[in-house]
């Protein structure tokens, strides 16, 4: 599948099949993460086969079942934007992972960390984990907010903005809160970030799928972001 198609089929999946990940599908994962980290400067690391991060009491309280794999975002505490990186760069690998047929699920809360499978420095930190493996079953679409309600622009917008608009909605953002508004102002996209739990993540993931339906070749970010 496409990377739309990819966008349209995934859904958040919780619990997992007692199946370890392909070889050759782990080898192209971490490939991409390292092309990841290189952009991005983040320290993101992919941990197979270790089920006690998901063994918790929150992780039961989270309906999470069977994982032994997951995506851990990791980045340097003074990185002023390191929730939306990790946000922004760890969609694409949620991404690139239905694509392999691999289901997945962000956890900002629910899950326990297991110090000795990670490598991290004294300034980094762990901003959240990605669930990864074969589903159980290939999750439900959830509710979404009409366009309408998350566009502040007035008058007529391109066909790309709308379709930019269209799959931003498709974004998983935590509790399914979507709190975010775009707008529209001579070719540049402005995103406006409500109040709420991890909304600096969902910021991240929602512009990244904003990019794919819209098409970074159409229009510039506003680089003075709303931050409230």
């Amino acid at each position: 599948m496409d990377i739309k198609e990819a966008v349209e089929k995934r859904h958040s999946v919780r619990q997992y099949l007692d199946r370890p990940i392909d070889d050759k599908i782990k080898k192209v994962l971490e490939e991409q993460i390292e092309k990841c980290n290189q952009k991005s400067h983040l320290n993101i690391q992919l941990i197979v086969n270790e089920p006690r991060a998901f063994q918790s009491r929150l992780a039961h309280y989270g309906q999470f079942q069977g994982v032994k794999n997951y995506i851990a975002l990791i980045g340097k505490k003074n990185i002023p934007d390191l929730q939306e990186k990790c946000g922004y760069y760890g969609e694409q690998l949620v991404l690139l992972a239905q694509q392999l047929g691999l289901n997945t699920c962000w956890v900002a809360l629910t899950y326990k960390k297991v110090p000795e499978v990670l490598h991290l420095d004294s300034d980094e930190k762990i901003v959240a984990v990605i669930a990864i493996g074969y589903g159980k079953n290939q999750g439900a679409t959830r509710r979404s907010k009409d366009m309408k309600d998350v566009i502040e622009t007035t008058g007529s917008v391109p066909q790309w903005f709308d379709e930019g608009v269209r799959f931003a909605l498709l974004a998983p953002t935590a509790m399914n809160q979507q709190k975010f508004k775009f707008i529209f102002e001579q070719g540049k996209v402005k995103i406006k970030r409500g109040m709420g739990l991890y909304t600096k993540i969902d910021i991240g993931i929602v512009k990244y799928h904003f990019e794919i339906g819209a098409g970074k070749q159409h229009f510039q970010w506003d680089s003075e972001e709303d931050e409230r």
